[in-house]
């Protein structure tokens, strides 16, 4: 069954066929590096993460782009704030941006690309503009008339009349000619940073630098475009409006994915809102494996809320995961050798579901059959060491996708101490002497030393804390 996903353009979940075979461009919008990165941001950037992983492991060349906002008006308001200049601002924050990264273990993504980098290709995509009649010139800078393309709102859905009412990033201007027009490149006012232009010493607009940066590594069409769905209007409806003007092609993206909002009580996660939590301050209190099962809950174009169940939920989901790790890696018989003959069938099911618009919720459900059906085994003393490895190896596979598993904890776990075994067996001859009090004392100390025993059908487990 080939892989579908749903395309925000065609309102429809397709299956995927990149333009070249089995090479995909994708572009997902990167951050604007004016504060620390809060987990709404996670939210996206793990989604796509895990579905790069995902299209790689299946084989697909994927080259992954993001772009770094680094001139911006955020950045200068928050600049001036600091008494700083904004390159030093823009360069503070994309150090912890790129350290966020690193603990959530993004590796996926091929090449960043600064907006400050792009000037040249901005600037020639803003004269190709003009010259083809889509933008004007103001006293303020350049301005995109979208009325002359008349596909503008075909993303989103929206008219070019309802254009930017309580959309954020709103360019003003005295001399626009229609409300929904957006800036090109912007006159800079005096102490903020400037790049030489043919219309005065400016900086870029937001929109333009995505579709600058695309055409230099992409050209005039690539495969999918990714983001928040907060970004499908007006940010991405400007992209496709700037980038098939300019070349006359269309569609600029084949399929458009936009990720679902992060909610706190209902609202979106927001700067703004000041209801955010940053991942360098969620991390302090959880793992990123945690985070990364947090996100893989939820189906990538659904809302999630963040609640303190739910990411209770997340830890215990990865709990369970490293202890069944631990408990197949310390299989060594070959138990009653029972045919594991529901396995194969979930395995099925577990890639069935990533294949229908990467149904991660569904694809976990069949995960936790799995766990809860080899926990079944484990403690009846029936799972044979070579089914052990191949449930092992099954989430080996899995986490090179999702990395919501840390096998060198998980090989750790099973390591256990001989003094901690020793107690252990010290305790269960009490148990079974029924002398309740020595024995809870030895749990204690059981406990003390980091260890916990579970007491099962089968004899005492222990587990590390």
């Amino acid at each position: 069954m080939p892989i579908k996903i749903y395309n925000t353009l065609s309102s429809k979940i397709e299956p995927l066929s990149p333009i070249k075979k089995d090479k995909i461009n994708l572009f997902v919008c990167g951050p604007t590096v004016y504060d620390y990165s809060h987990v709404g941001h996670a939210r996206t950037y793990v989604a796509f993460d895990m579905f790069v992983n995902y299209l790689k492991y299946f084989k697909f060349d994927v080259f992954y782009l993001q772009n770094i906002t680094d001139i911006d008006d955020k950045i200068i308001q928050r600049a001036k704030e600091k008494n700083i200049s904004p390159k030093e601002l823009a360069k503070q924050f994309e150090k912890e941006y790129m350290t966020d990264m690193q603990v959530l273990q993004i590796k996926s993504i091929n090449k960043y690309a600064r907006a400050t980098e792009h000037i040249k290709e901005i600037i020639s995509q803003v004269e190709r503009l003009l010259a083809k009649g889509f933008a004007y010139q103001a006293t303020d800078g350049i301005y995109y008339d979208v009325s002359k393309f008349k596909e503008y709102g075909k993303l989103s859905g929206r008219t070019a009349e309802a254009a930017e009412d309580g959309t954020s990033r709103i360019d003003e201007g005295i001399e626009k000619k229609n409300k929904a027009d957006f800036c090109l490149w912007k006159i800079s006012k005096e102490g903020e940073p400037t790049w030489p232009s043919p219309w005065g010493k400016g900086r870029p607009g937001w929109h333009i630098e995505d579709t600058a940066i695309t055409e230099k590594y992409f050209g005039a069409q690539y495969d999918i475009h990714g983001g928040a769905r907060d970004l499908i209007f007006p940010h991405h409806e400007a992209e496709i409006a700037q980038m098939e003007a300019i070349s006359g092609k269309s569609p600029l993206v084949k399929y458009w994915m936009h990720t679902g909002f992060l909610t706190v009580d209902g609202q979106k996660m927001s700067k703004s809102l000041g209801n955010f939590t940053t991942i360098r301050d969620f991390r302090k209190e959880n793992s990123p494996q945690v985070l990364r099962m947090f996100i893989f809950s939820s189906h990538y174009r659904s809302p999630i809320d963040l609640k303190d169940t739910a990411v209770n939920e997340a830890k215990t989901n990865v709990e369970k995961l490293q202890n069944l790790a631990a408990e197949l890696q310390n299989i060594n018989k070959n138990g009653k050798g029972l045919v594991f003959t529901a396995f194969n069938e979930l395995q099925d099911r577990f890639w069935q579901a990533l294949e229908d618009d990467f149904n991660t919720p569904k694809a976990k459900a069949v995960l936790f059959e799995i766990v809860s059906l080899a926990n079944e085994q484990i403690a009846k003393n029936e799972l044979a060491i070579n089914q052990a490895k191949k449930i092992l190896n099954f989430l080996k596979e899995i986490n090179k996708i999702f990395l919501f598993l840390d096998f060198k904890k998980a090989k750790e776990k099973q390591e256990i101490p001989k003094e901690i075994l020793e107690l252990a067996e010290q305790r269960e001859k009490y148990r079974q002497a029924k002398d309740w009090q020595k024995a809870d004392e030895i749990r204690q100390k059981i406990e003390n030393l980091g260890y916990l025993v579970e007491d099962t059908s089968t004899g005492p487990k222990i587990i590390k804390k």
